[in-house]
């Protein structure tokens, strides 16, 4: 694997198999993010995503899965590391009325998960919706330091009003954007205009953003959209497309028929890694800029299968 390619890939998927079209149960979902923080590829894994309702389900399914030691028939040490798990809590639908319920929960379990005994991880990122701009104030004003947040709306309309919020924010913590990519059904995956006019407003108020949904695979193409017997299929956006276009946006303020052109390309012989940089065509990012966009502005994505990408990877030669 170059240098480049590891750049672009370092913590890029947070594991969301509790999610659609995975879908598993908790204890499972779990297993599979042990298995992988343990696996060859651990470099490319980000956090565990699990709705606030569920951190309970996850404390009883997983906490002999986490760094520490456990309490079981006496003390045992589990894990190689004693790096917690990293947890994004998203909260459940729009806006909640219960707000600062949500945070009581977060703050519980993140002192429950604190000692080794019980398995050490931390929510130190949160998801959610909105859908008005000075929504984000209000969450930002009640939201502790240590927690960060992604904010969602809808990339379908206008989004300057909440890039301009999110923006609004960088001197007190700040706060990113979550774009959704994708879903289970084809209509529900935006067109390629509406991912590239949201990430342009976001180079252009120095806002990050992650990514969620459709994105199991590395170059945008025809696949199947849920693991059904005989699922829909349509054309899904990839993840090199959607980041290292955004990085390429960002390190050379390409224009939007430029960043259409790495969005939509379904070549994948058109994106190059080598040791100093990366590539789409004749557009070039060297790997020491390329991280500075992944650490500071295009995050990371959620994806409800770790090994597909990975696996799409390999195809490709690529791993």
């Amino acid at each position: 694997m170059t240098q480049s390619l590891r750049t672009l890939l370092a913590g890029l998927i947070d594991y969301a198999g509790l999610f659609p079209p995975a879908k598993l149960e908790m204890g499972p979902s779990a297993e599979q993010f042990a298995r992988h923080v343990r696996g060859e590829h651990e470099f490319a894994l980000g956090r565990f995503i699990c709705p606030v309702s569920r951190l309970g389900e996850l404390t009883q399914a997983a906490s002999a899965l986490m760094p520490g030691t456990y309490a079981t028939s006496g003390y045992r040490e589990y894990a190689e590391t004693t790096r917690p798990w990293a947890i994004s809590a998203i909260l459940d639908g729009p806006l909640p009325d219960s707000f600062e319920d949500s945070l009581d929960e977060i703050d519980a379990f993140n002192e429950h998960h604190s000692s080794e005994q019980n398995g050490l991880a931390k929510i130190d990122t949160i998801e959610l919706k909105v859908t008005r701009p000075d929504a984000i104030d209000e969450v930002l004003d009640e939201l502790p330091e240590e927690v960060f947040p992604f904010f969602e709306f809808d990339i379908g309309q206008d989004c300057r009003g909440f890039v301009a919020a999110l923006a609004g924010n960088a001197e007190s913590g700040g706060a990113a954007a979550k774009l959704r990519c994708g879903g289970v059904r084809a209509e529900m995956i935006p067109p390629a205009e509406q991912i590239a006019d949201a990430i342009l407003a976001l180079v252009a108020a120095d806002v990050p953003f992650k990514a969620t949904a459709g994105l199991h695979h590395p170059v945008r193409a025809a696949q199947n959209l849920t693991y059904e017997v005989s699922p829909p299929r349509a054309v899904m956006h990839g993840f090199v497309n959607v980041f290292l276009g955004a990085a390429l946006a960002r390190a050379h303020r390409l224009d939007r028929e430029a960043l259409l052109r790495v969005l939509v390309e379904e070549d994948a012989r058109a994106f190059q890694f080598t040791e100093v940089g990366a590539s789409w065509r004749d557009v070039v990012i060297d790997t020491a800029s390329l991280a500075k966009v992944r650490e500071t502005f295009a995050l990371s994505y959620g994806s409800c299968s770790f090994d597909e990408p990975i696996e799409d990877l390999a195809k490709l030669g690529l791993l």
